[in-house]
């Protein structure tokens, strides 16, 4: 790429330390994207030998080399004096995967100096680090340590109402409990500081030591968050690390001071500067002096706050670890959900709080079911969209299954295996191979549809004012001559705590975020589950069409994370520019993070005649623009499981044909509720419209006869020469990601664009299915299975 003009408006980075990359976005003051690089740790920097950024061991260990992430650094930023004029950058914003680094004491307790002449590299050598591979966000290796914290508090929901969270491997207490009791004493012996990676990556960019944040310090198990009473302001500084957890994880009470020490102090105001920048960076790559440095945080906060979520939205993110995130108004901690506090909000204002429930049996399902059943994400997502809801027609003999192979966070956090259940009963295969895609993902969305309805009951998200869902009047529901809602009698007629027929409660947009997302039968799934549009940022659905299942980005194509670190940067540069000027931020018409964000939004929207935002810079227009076959999402079943893959025209997939042979299925395509295509309907024509796949969604070269939609062509086959009188000639079949539908001018000033509808019809029929869902996941949690 040219290096942009030196002169002109200011600019505002973002930086995200993702699991495969490190990736950079530049937008202007109107946040315009003007600029991207990445660094991909696979293909960049081979002599790690990572996949997809991680190493993987047989088990649960993720772990990744820190030393990569520093000379990665290195990379990206000679990339940026390359390409841009960092003299126009006046913010700095930014945000990592969750994971922990581990600093020997020597460089303790100043960040260690360092000479503008050479890179960081030269100057931080493996050895400054005393765990040099430290575990990742889907390492699992933690979680019987999780639970075994999680009991001495006295379980789930004292632990939860004590330090906000109950057990999952992510617990930086479980993690570090792990580590004092199942590595070398040496490596405890030799800490000086621990930091989570995005504190890590603001101090290498500030060159001095940078607090946690509030959000992630809720997330370690160790913090006690005081909030203040409701309209009230929460004075900085009532939060503290909780004594008792650190003795516990420590093993003593003078190993409870240390690792107080290791984490410092933490900043409960995020929305204000950090620092300036460092006298390193401006030196050797030609930032100015006065460039602001902002809070980093966590890489799902930071893509929730580039989506700019209205109340009564859900932030559907799929990865390796799949999260729903929603505004919360309150602070209620039980062991339901995690909550954090936002992490981009002024002092003046009234404390918010983001809600997620998250899954940790996300992209590792998913790839293992392509790989057994399909062996391509195109035949994986036409399976989807012609199997009913339930995987059969008929109202009683509906498929569950539930493909729970890591540790899960509560209710699931006792529970593994795969389980099949057909009629109710547990059984080892479905009769029909076919359904396994789509009921693994009617089991992952109605898990989340089930528990934000347990969620919403507990009054954490405030009222329900702001729930306008567009395709229903907003009217109170009829009431007995006793008083009593007749909801509350069908829902207790179900033995559930909510009434799955009424979809008031249920959120009015889903942002989907992610590979999975991709794939149109996904996509409306979502929407059905929880009768609510579903809008995917415009920068995805564009970088879908070059590449359309990986979770990393196209070339040219911005991350989500990163553009939210830009955005929050440009936020906190205004807040200090109108401060600097006279008067406070809010009388200047800055208002909290998204309402300035929108504002924004809105401005560039009028100024350019209604044109959408720019999506890219400088990206491929197709084939594969991806950067490497292991980037994205890596599993421990070798490289093909990953939603990684990069292969555009994929290989026959005679197993698929095979499998409907032996089911007796081929000829008439009868699935195992005994109907054919034709009883499809919806869904049929749903995937037309959508992937644009018609003629050979049910025929293939032209010809009657037995479906191939499941099938794509061998490579080897197609290029022959010479084939023989009666050879066949596969076709090449590919994923066709999804598309945008039309979508109105507030959301795509924002940059969303619709992808699914909402359908009360297909919402109806999941409804009927959830009681049975809830009746079998109790049982899995009650081990009766």
């Amino acid at each position: 790429m040219a290096p942009g003009p030196k002169t002109g408006p200011a600019l505002f980075l973002g930086l995200e330390l993702a699991t495969d990359q490190l990736r950079a976005s530049i937008v202007d003051e109107s946040l315009e994207l003007v600029g991207v690089e990445c660094v991909d740790f696979d293909l960049e920097l081979p002599e790690y030998q990572t996949q997809g950024g991680i190493f993987t061991t047989p088990g649960d260990a993720y772990t990744t080399p820190v030393d990569m992430w520093v000379k990665a650094l290195d990379f990206l930023l000679e990339k940026l004096t390359r390409n841009h004029d960092l003299t126009r950058i006046k913010s700095i914003g930014g945000c990592a995967q969750h994971a922990l680094v581990w600093w020997k004491s020597t460089p303790i307790p100043s960040f260690p100096a360092l000479d503008p002449r050479l890179p960081f590299h030269s100057q931080l050598p493996p050895n400054t680090f005393s765990l040099p591979n430290t575990p990742v966000a889907q390492d699992t290796s933690a979680h019987t340590h999780a639970l075994a914290l999680e009991a001495l508090l006295g379980g789930p929901d004292l632990m939860a109402a004590r330090v906000g969270t109950c057990a999952n491997a992510s617990l930086l207490a479980a993690q570090l409990l792990r580590v004092r009791e199942s590595w070398t004493s040496d490596v405890w012996s030799r800490t000086g500081k621990i930091q989570l990676a995005s504190q890590f990556l603001a101090s290498m960019v500030v060159g001095e030591w940078v607090n946690m944040g509030e959000s992630e310090a809720c997330a370690t198990g160790m913090w006690v968050h005081a909030s203040a009473g409701a309209g009230a302001q929460s004075a900085p500084g009532l939060g503290r690390w909780d004594e008792g957890v650190l003795e516990i994880v420590g093993g003593s009470r003078e190993e409870g001071r240390r690792i107080r020490t290791w984490l410092g102090d933490v900043e409960v105001a995020g929305g204000r500067k950090v620092a300036h920048i460092s006298r390193f960076l401006c030196e050797r790559y030609g930032f100015e002096t006065d460039t602001i440095v902002t809070p980093f945080t966590s890489d799902y906060l930071s893509s929730y706050l580039s989506l700019c979520p209205s109340p009564g939205d859900a932030v559907l993110s799929f990865g390796p670890m799949d999260t729903l995130l929603t505004p919360a108004q309150h602070y209620l901690p039980t062991r339901l959900y995690n909550l954090f506090p936002h992490p981009a909000q002024d002092a003046s204002e009234k404390r918010r709080y983001i809600a997620m429930l998250s899954s940790r049996n996300a992209d590792v399902p998913r790839a293992l079911v392509r790989d057994m059943y399909t062996k391509s994400w195109s035949a994986f997502d036409r399976l989807v969209a012609i199997v009913p809801p339930g995987g059969s027609i008929g109202l009683d003999d509906k498929l569950f299954s539930f493909w729970l192979l890591q540790g899960d966070s509560y209710p699931l956090s006792h529970v593994k295996g795969i389980y099949r259940f057909e009629t109710g009963i547990k059984v080892n295969e479905f009769r029909d191979l076919r359904a396994n895609p789509r009921c693994l993902l009617e089991s992952q969305v109605l898990s989340f549809r089930f528990r934000w309805s347990r969620m919403i009951a507990t009054g954490v998200l405030g009222s329900n004012i702001n729930r306008s869902r567009g395709n229903v009047a907003q009217t109170p529901g009829p009431t007995s001559p006793q008083g009593q809602n007749p909801r509350s009698n069908i829902a207790s007629s179900l033995g559930l705590s909510f009434d799955p027929y009424d979809y008031s409660p249920l959120p009015a947009r889903i942002l989907v975020t992610g590979a999975a997302a991709n794939f149109p039968s996904v996509a409306n799934l979502a929407g059905d589950v929880f009768n609510a549009p579903v809008f995917m940022p415009s920068t995805q659905v564009d970088s879908a069409q070059v590449v359309p299942h990986r979770n990393a980005p196209a070339a040219g194509f911005p991350g989500r994370a990163s553009l939210g670190g830009a955005y929050f940067a440009r936020w906190i540069w205004g807040k200090e520019r109108s401060s600097a000027i006279g008067g406070s931020s809010t009388g200047r018409g800055l208002g909290g993070f998204e309402e300035e964000i929108r504002r924004l939004h809105g401005k560039r929207w009028v100024a350019s005649g209604g044109n959408p935002l720019r999506t890219n810079v400088n990206a491929p227009l197709g084939g594969n623009g991806g950067s490497g076959a292991n980037s994205g999402t890596s599993t421990p079943y070798g490289h093909r499981s990953g939603l990684g893959s990069t292969v555009f025209v994929e290989e026959e997939e005679e197993e698929v044909e095979e499998m409907e042979r032996a089911s007796g299925m081929l000829a008439s395509s009868v699935f195992a509720g005994g109907f054919a295509d034709r009883d499809l309907g919806r869904d049929i024509s749903r995937m037309r419209t959508l992937t644009g796949s018609t003629l050979d969604t049910v025929t293939s070269s032209g010809s009657i006869g037995p479906s191939t939609a499941f099938t794509t062509p061998d490579l080897n086959a197609a290029g022959s020469p010479g084939g023989g009188v009666g050879a066949v000639v596969p076709q090449t079949t590919t994923l066709t990601p999804v598309t945008a539908l039309p979508t109105s001018d507030a959301e795509a000033q924002i940059g969303l664009a619709k992808v699914a509808e909402a359908d009360v019809d297909a919402f109806m029929t999941y409804a009927a299915i959830v009681p049975e869902y809830c009746r079998l996941e109790g049982m899995l949690c009650k081990s009766l299975v």
